[in-house]
């Protein structure tokens, strides 16, 4: 696996399935875990850590309301982490985009868009960044965008 796709609860994968699609259509492949960073802090800090060591590049975090699995697996690795606020809730997703792009210096977390967009785009830049070490990804995304 190259690309670890996580999600707050299992209320995400509707949207966090794009993620997935857009990986597999790319012919990256990625694991996809459900676990919450308040339900279930100690296998995110378990996942992140040893995400490297399983051979992971890039993780992909998806969450809703108060978002804080994607800062959560920063914390706990030194991967690229990418963020994907979801909509749910009376803000419809203000609050999750917020809570997953305002990371303390020294823990970035790369945030997209709320929700689909996000999701889809999360696949694409997951792709980008590993292109830099692999040429046939690298064609597949120049392919993809007409190039």
């Amino acid at each position: 696996m190259l690309v670890g796709i996580l999600m707050g609860s299992a209320s995400d994968k509707e949207v966090m399935k794009l993620t997935s699609e857009i990986l597999g259509d790319l012919e990256i492949p990625c694991e996809v875990n459900i676990m919450s960073a308040h339900r279930t802090p100690d296998k995110v800090k378990e996942y992140a850590s040893r995400a490297s060591e399983r051979g992971l590049k890039v993780l992909i975090a998806g969450a809703g309301l108060a978002a804080h699995l994607a800062g959560a697996v920063a914390a706990h690795t030194i991967l690229p982490v990418i963020g994907v606020p979801l909509a749910a809730g009376p803000l419809n997703g203000m609050d999750s985009l917020l809570s997953t792009v305002q990371m303390p210096k020294g823990i970035p977390v790369a945030t997209v868009a709320i929700g689909s967009h996000g999701a889809r785009n999360a696949a694409y830049l997951a792709a980008q960044i590993i292109a830099l070490e692999n040429p046939e990804v690298a064609a597949r995304l120049k392919e993809l965008r007409g190039w």
